[in-house]
């Protein structure tokens, strides 16, 4: 998976303006745009790009976009 690609699907989804300023490293839920509608809209952009659900507790427990990422990988197989 391109690392590039997916934060600017994640920015897209969460209506971030410079998806340049985020990285993999990038702590998600600190992030100024974060609230329970962009946790929806990225867990329907994960459904609709990658085919990919997580569940509710295993997403609490994911704080980076490189989490997140790696998360969407091992669920792809």
């Amino acid at each position: 998976m391109d690392t590039k690609t997916f934060i600017e699907k994640f920015a897209d989804a969460v209506e971030i303006e410079n998806p340049a300023s985020l990285d993999e490293n990038t702590p998600f839920r600190t992030l100024d745009e974060w609230s329970s509608l962009a946790y929806l809209s990225v867990i329907a952009m994960l459904d609709e790009e990658y085919d990919v659900q997580i569940e509710n507790a295993e997403f609490r427990t994911l704080q980076t976009l490189g989490d997140l990422m790696r998360t969407v990988e091992s669920k792809r197989g």
